[in-house]
This record gives structure tokens, sequence and C-alpha cells, in this order.
């Protein structure tokens, strides 16, 4: 089966759907707020367009992905009344993989409008929304037509697994005990990504476009530290404990590897500067605690750790694994990964490394 369709985020608005298990992704949002508005006012304030075409790629479903819509106008439209200028007309372009929900996401655009008309009152320029299928390691758009490109939480993904010359036995994803050839396969997968990545983006946003963008990473510049491995390490000892029950055939275990890769700043750094077409403004990492994965909004958030983790990482990944294992089996796999998560959180300093980075299209 082709990646492409197995790669999506669980749909829908129910227990286990993306929409209701994302909070470590809206906090990453949140938290990277400051360098979003700085180059959107930036941008706002070199180009003064009277259309605004902004894409955010990757856009899963749910409230993450107007909350970012919803801070991008906001700073927009405080800048432009501040130099008294008339409001852009706002086209939004929703990027995802064809398997992504993206009913969810249309299906609330009517409420989600009303509400920015409510919000920023009279004068405020049109809105347009579009839908756009496909990889974002492809061209998407025509050429120079972006102003703007967001993207969170999502080009830590590759477009395939890493072709491994070496089984990564009883790994699931890079990791101490991986053999050097699948780390060196891992991050070559990455460099000719993300590479890609860069190439099209820069056909596509005009001179002086900016683009930001979050995604899971690691301080370390050891590729299978903790840092970034820890999550699968452990969704991994969870599967092998139903290979020892005899529930899942070891082989299927061996020849399963996480499509993704989580990068160092000074990885980043170095292949924005080799492919040439951007200047990095800003470049940093955060850290957010693995218990705000919690869905609650009350102030009981850091508690049910484990099991708050465990939904969000079956939000995240459960197309995948049922692309190669029994999807009878996810319930007693996430119940395994919960009590995993839950005793390591309880002697260990568990958190995510979020790598963004801020850029803007040279001449």
């Amino acid at each position: 089966m082709k990646l492409v369709e197995v790669l999506h985020m669980n749909g829908g608005i129910g227990d286990i759907s993306y929409a209701n298990n994302s909070l470590v992704q809206r906090k990453a949002i949140l938290m990277t707020k400051p360098i979003i508005e700085q180059a959107m006012r930036d941008l706002y304030c070199s180009l003064l367009p009277k259309n605004l075409c902004i894409a955010d790629l990757g856009c899963s479903s749910g409230a993450n992905t107007f909350l970012v819509v919803s801070e991008l106008t906001k700073t927009i439209e405080k800048e432009r009344k501040k130099h008294g200028f008339q409001s852009p007309e706002f086209h939004y372009l929703f990027n995802d993989l064809p398997s992504n929900d993206f009913n969810t996401i249309f299906q609330s655009l009517g409420e989600f409008e009303h509400d920015l008309r409510k919000q920023f009152g009279e004068g405020f320029g049109p809105c347009f929304f579009s839908g756009v299928s496909g990889s974002f390691y492809t061209r998407l758009f025509s050429s120079k037509i972006l102003h703007f490109v967001h993207s969170s939480y999502s080009v830590h993904w590759l477009s395939q697994v890493p072709n491994l010359i070496e089984k990564n036995k009883g790994n699931i994803y890079m990791s101490s005990t991986s053999p050097p050839s699948v780390i060196k396969s891992y991050y070559k997968q990455y460099e000719k990504d993300f590479s890609i990545f860069l190439k099209y983006r820069s056909e596509e946003l005009m001179k002086g476009g900016k683009m930001v963008l979050t995604f899971l990473g690691r301080e370390s510049e050891d590729p299978s530290s903790k840092e970034g491995c820890y999550i699968w390490e452990l969704l991994a000892m969870a599967l092998n404990e139903l290979v020892i029950e005899g529930l899942i055939e070891e082989e299927k275990v061996d020849s399963f590897n996480i499509p993704n890769y989580t990068a160092s700043p000074a990885e980043v750094k170095y292949l924005v500067d080799k492919e040439g077409s951007f200047t990095i403004n800003k470049l940093e990492t955060t850290r957010v605690h693995w218990n705000y994965a919690s869905n609650t909004n009350n102030e009981n958030i850091y508690n049910n750790g484990g099991y708050n983790l465990s939904r969000a990482i079956r939000a995240v990944a459960e197309p995948l694994l049922v692309s190669q294992f029994d999807p009878k089996l996810m319930d007693l796999v996430f119940q395994k990964y919960e009590e995993i998560v839950s005793d390591c959180m309880s002697k260990e300093k568990t958190e995510f490394i979020n790598v963004t980075v801020s850029m803007t299209r040279k001449n």
C-alpha cells in the first residue's frame, strides 16, 4: 500500500480522532505564535498585498487548522488598521494528503467565517478557502502565487519509509539499537525530502514571501537520542510484547518502520543553506511536556498522562499501524502502550522537542 494512502490522522470528531487529541500540536502553535506574527507583520509591511495568499501545509483537521488561520488574520487586521489601510482579500489554501479528513474542515467553515467577521467587524476583507490535496513533496501551487507558507507538526513526516539495507530488528524507528546503516538511511531520506520541499516552496512563493515551519525535532546531534525517538521506542515495546504473546508475527514488527525524521537545528540550517533559496530569520527549539496531551480544559491537565499521550499517538499513528497489523489488535496495542508510557513518565522527564524555522524567499 502506498504511504500517501495511509499517512493521515484519525478523522472525524470521535474519541480517538485527531481533532480531539491534538493539544500538544495546539500548544506548539501557541508557543511559536510570536515567530509567526513577526514573519506575517514583516511580510505585510514590505509587500502591502491587496490579495493575500496563505498556504497551511499538512493542515489535518479540527480546531488547530482554524487556530492558525485566526491568528494570521488577526495579525494582518491589526497591522493594516494601525496604518489605515484597506483590508486585503484573504485566500487560505488548506493542504494535506488525499486521505485527510477535509470534510470536517469544510463542514465547519461557515461558522468559522461568521466568527471571523464578527470579530473583525466592518471593513474586513472577503475570505476564500480552498482545499489542496497532495503531498508537499510535490509542486502544489502555481509559480509565485503564495505570500506566506505555514506548517506545524507535518514536515517531520517523510515522503516514504527509507530504503533499509539491514533489518531494523525489534524497532519501528531509529533507536540506540538500530544498525548504523538504518540511521544513515533515515537521514538520507530526510535530506532528499527536505531539500525537495524547499525547492518546490521556493517556486511557489513570491520574492520576499515568508515561510514558518514547526516540527518535532531534537537538540542533540545524535539522531537516535531519546529526544526524538522515545515515543516510537515505547510503541515498539508494546508491539514486541504482543510478539511474545504470539498475537503479532515478529517479522511484521521487524519490517515495519515509521516514516518520520526528527531533525536538529544544525541539520535544518545546513540543508536550508545548501538548497539556497531561503534566508533564515529565526531558528529555535521549544519544549512541550508529554502530559500536555491531555484532552481536558481544566486544571487537571497533567492527570492521566499515559492515557492522554497514548490517545494522542493513536490519533496520529493508528492508520499506519493498521496497514501492517490486525486492526482488531489496536485497543490492546495502545492499552499496553499506555501502561509503558505511564511507567516511563513516573520515572523520567519526558518532553517533545519542537524546532521552528522562519525563512524569507530570496530575490
